[in-house]
């Protein structure tokens, strides 16, 4: 077992009122999903950043890229060290943690895309209308855990990268948010707003080009910052699931393959001399925009005296992709390497949680969905079946949580998780690691440790039936 490496913690403390104790137990008796008093459960701010490397913040070691509001948020809370997600790319990875479940138990584990795009073709509107990005979604079984805050009373609001589902029966409004401005599909060029080519950018439930030409990120932090000051009276969830730095979608051959960003922030950092150094410096650029609107929603968080009970999450969705920095991490984003599944995340709670706190435990993105209900104080419907855990008592330094295992599979590639034990089989690579000493897996212990590999395969296929016997889930699911 790892341990915190914390400032002073004081573990006796208390972390809910006498009064929302009796809440719970009224809730336990009631098995119904309700709310804290006003006065405890805290608003939630739920930061996505995309293809974010584990190098390329600041606090976690970089030295070119300036992340000074990210940096300054893991000071006032707490870092992670070894938090994953369940998939090395956007859609699934996003969905699963929405719904606290394994992509392989929800039905979306794939992205929601048209693969045509990598040939530079332009799908024609009915072509489009027609197509699996257009018409796929993730199930409609499935509960998000909005929908169980929106029903407890709390107003939400998402502001940018949707990814599960275009189709109005998919969108924000009808899976539990009050509001939204964004884009419906995995990635889009930052200024015009298009998926190659196809206008993709929605207020609410209908399409909109209003604000075309503009940089998606002023655009996402302009939205945020007026859902907070016309709901700073009530018990609220931002969810800000940023498009940056993710590669733009554009099938200019000036920007595929590149991260835009404005030029005031390009001007921030040296001018390329190479194409991978204009990659990195358009990636560095569109993080530290992303930084500074993070930096500024924060600000007005705090002038409005709602800091101390505000519960920030931040993460990004996998691991890093064009321009970006996974090191010491090996591979990166669709990868079953570290680099494409250990992620940078920064949990702060002044009125709960002590700041300053590193935490080398092992924890995922599943952990989310719980612990967001228990935040807030709403019970977990007994017929939904999570695959995480409340991680608040971890936080809070009443216990010392953490996974024991975690199971990965995409497109024929597959990995697991026991311990500091991880066995990969992939394409791109084979073997088995000891992170607690190879977090670069760079040592294949697979002829040492002769019993442990059949081991993690035994216990890779237990996970496999056990999410195959699951409740049936589209839409790539076969039932």
């Amino acid at each position: 077992m790892r341990t915190i490496i914390s400032n002073d913690f004081n573990i006796c403390s208390q972390w809910v009122s006498a009064g929302t104790l009796l809440f719970f137990v009224s809730a336990c008796q009631n098995n119904k999903s309700v709310t804290l008093e006003q006065s405890a459960s805290p608003n939630i701010i739920l930061i996505l950043s995309d293809d974010q490397g584990y190098n390329d913040l600041g606090v976690y070691g970089a030295r070119d890229i300036k992340t000074p509001n990210l940096d300054r948020l893991a000071e006032e809370g707490v870092r992670f060290t070894d938090f994953h997600v369940t998939c090395p790319i956007s859609t699934p990875s996003r969905c699963s943690m929405l719904t606290g479940r394994y992509p392989q138990r929800n039905g979306t584990f794939e992205l929601f895309r048209n693969d045509r795009v990598d040939e530079g073709y332009q799908y024609t509107p009915f072509e489009y209308t027609t197509s699996p990005e257009r018409i796929l979604g993730t199930d409609l079984q499935e509960v998000l855990f909005p929908e169980l805050l929106q029903n407890a009373g709390y107003v939400n609001g998402v502001f940018g990268k949707w990814d599960m589902g275009q189709l109005n029966r998919y969108l924000p409004l009808q899976r539990g948010f009050d509001v939204f401005y964004g884009f419906v599909n995995t990635g889009i060029d930052y200024y015009t707003h298009e998926r190659y080519g196809v206008p993709s950018m929605y207020r609410n439930n209908e399409p909109t080009v209003e604000d075309k030409g503009i940089y998606s990120t002023y655009l996402f932090e302009r939205e945020a910052l007026r859902f907070i000051r016309g709901n700073r009276d009530k018990r609220f969830f931002l969810y800000l699931p940023f498009n940056a730095p993710h590669g733009s979608s554009s099938l200019d051959p000036g920007i595929k393959g590149t991260v835009q960003a404005p030029p005031e922030y390009l001007a921030r950092y040296p001018a390329p001399t190479s194409g991978e150094e204009r990659k990195r410096r358009g990636y560095m650029a569109a993080t530290s925009c992303m930084d500074d609107a993070i930096g500024n929603i924060l600000s007005l968080v705090d002038s409005l005296g709602l800091r101390e009970n505000t519960l920030v999450i931040f993460f990004s969705d996998n691991g890093g992709g064009i321009g970006s920095d996974n090191s010491p991490l090996s591979g990166g984003k669709a990868t079953m390497w570290e680099g494409g599944l250990r992620v940078p995340c920064i949990i702060r709670w002044p009125e709960r949680i002590n700041k300053g706190q590193v935490i080398n435990n092992f924890i995922s993105s599943l952990e989310i969905f719980p612990t967001i209900l228990a935040a807030a104080g709403i019970e977990k419907p007994d017929s939904l079946i999570l695959d995480g855990f409340n991680m608040l008592p971890l936080l809070t330094g009443e216990k010392n949580l953490e996974r024991n295992e975690m199971y990965w599979e995409l497109r024929g590639d597959y990995a697991a998780r026991i311990g500091d034990l991880k066995w990969i089989k992939s394409r791109r690579a084979n073997g088995l690691f000891d992170l607690s000493q190879d977090i670069g897996e760079k040592t294949d212990l697979s002829d040492n440790e002769t019993k442990s590999v059949p081991l993690m395969i035994e216990k890779l296929h237990s996970w496999q039936e056990e999410m195959n016997n699951a409740e049936p889930r589209g839409p790539f699911k076969n039932f």
